[in-house]
């Protein structure tokens, strides 16, 4: 089916990772012959970049199909698509529920979305979920912005957090290579951007499935070799990178962040708790103690570093939340985002609910806590939330 006359629309939900997908899926798009239209009722072939963490988001992406299903029955000829968590998810169920979706494609498959869709224009209904190694993609994506842009650097996540999807939709990390990286950024550096985000649903652990080690024995490529190897990219400015796991992040890589002018003193970190017995029932492989532990190459290398902590104040026990409001009030940043998690467990479907689930009133009030500790009303710049206790 002819394409040139055809335009497009992209709905996206959720993270850094799903926009960055959504740019270069719409650069695929472009490349295609397609062309970008606001309104999703007048496109032709009609996408939506999917996510599982929250689940209103969810719930709308529903709804949407259903408004696009009947659409479709009055012009056949338009192709809707559901990429990014939830395809991932869902799978073939997916088709079940809404069956005149057309295509079903996980994360991993959004490099491939011109062969899949060529499928497609060729009458078939196609559900790409399977494991793949994510190819380098060639394509120029269709970026949102003229100065900023987001630079995926690795895909997927190693961690079996016990409240998290992530594994199950992303699949395992696959780091991209240093060269491909910068190479990526003097392009972007070419056309003008200012700022680049790298990202990485857990950052610090890029380069650990890539060959090499060092005489030390650590990996040959790591999160901070990257940093030292991509910050000097003629034209980029400021480097921000995002989302940082506790277990993972090194004095050296404090050390890095403190040393290159261009990276920006700013650290995405969910701590997720205060709490030790939460933090085992989480899985998340490290202490109360342990995060404290960072505060002192902090003070000494990178003293009052900007920082985004995120609690996740809802996880199963009702009287642990004490422990992460008293430590982000006596603690000293400007920032604290913090989420009320879904009901659990989000990474196993068709598993039973764990006992000593909160009602969602507890979980909408304890971010409200954090907030105004102690119910003294604070406002959110009184919190002055980091890593240092």
């Amino acid at each position: 089916m002819a394409s040139s006359a055809r335009q497009y629309h992209i709905t996206t939900f959720g993270c850094q990772m799903n926009k960055a997908d959504s740019e270069r899926m719409a650069g695929i798009l472009d490349d295609m012959g397609l062309t970008w239209t606001d309104d999703p009722y007048q496109a032709d072939v009609v996408l939506y970049n999917t996510c599982t963490i929250r689940d209103n988001a969810e719930q709308k992406v529903y709804s949407y199909l259903g408004r696009q299903a009947k659409r479709k029955h009055e012009k056949p000829d338009l192709t809707l698509v559901v990429a990014g968590c939830v395809a991932q998810q869902e799978g073939e169920a997916l088709l079940r529920r809404v069956p005149e979706l057309d295509l079903v494609m996980g994360p991993q498959h959004a490099n491939r979305l011109q062969d899949l869709l060529e499928q497609v224009f060729n009458g078939h209904q196609v559900v790409a979920t399977e494991a793949v190694d994510i190819m380098e993609d060639i394509t120029q994506p269709r970026r949102d912005s003229e100065v900023t842009a987001w630079v995926n650097v690795i895909y997927g996540c190693n961690e079996r957090c016990t409240y998290c999807v992530v594994p199950g939709v992303r699949g395992v990390e696959q780091s991209r290579t240093p060269e491909a990286i910068r190479a990526e950024m003097e392009d972007l550096g070419r056309q003008g951007y200012k700022e680049v985000t790298l990202l990485g649903q857990n950052i610090d652990a890029y380069g650990r499935d890539l060959p090499g080690s060092t005489a030390e024995g650590r990996h040959q490529h790591t999160f901070t070799d990257l940093l030292y190897t991509v910050h000097d990219v003629p034209g980029i400015e400021r480097i921000r990178f995002a989302t940082s796991h506790p277990r993972y992040f090194t004095e050296r890589l404090i050390r890095a962040c403190a040393e290159l002018p261009k990276v920006c003193e700013h650290f995405h970190i969910p701590f997720q708790s205060g709490d030790n017995e939460v933090l085992k029932a989480m899985a998340r492989g490290y202490t109360h103690e342990n995060i404290v532990a960072l505060s002192t190459p902090f003070a000494a290398i990178c003293p009052m570093p900007p920082s985004v902590p995120m609690p996740l104040w809802a996880f199963l026990v009702k009287r642990r939340s004490s422990s992460s409001t008293r430590w982000i009030s006596s603690t000293t940043s400007p920032s604290t985002n913090s989420i009320p998690p879904p009901t659990l467990p989000a990474p196993a479907p068709r598993r039973p609910l764990w006992d000593g689930q909160l009602s969602d009133e507890v979980k909408a009030d304890r971010p409200a806590t954090t907030q105004s500790p102690g119910g003294d009303q604070k406002p959110p710049s009184a919190l002055n939330a980091t890593w240092a206790a």
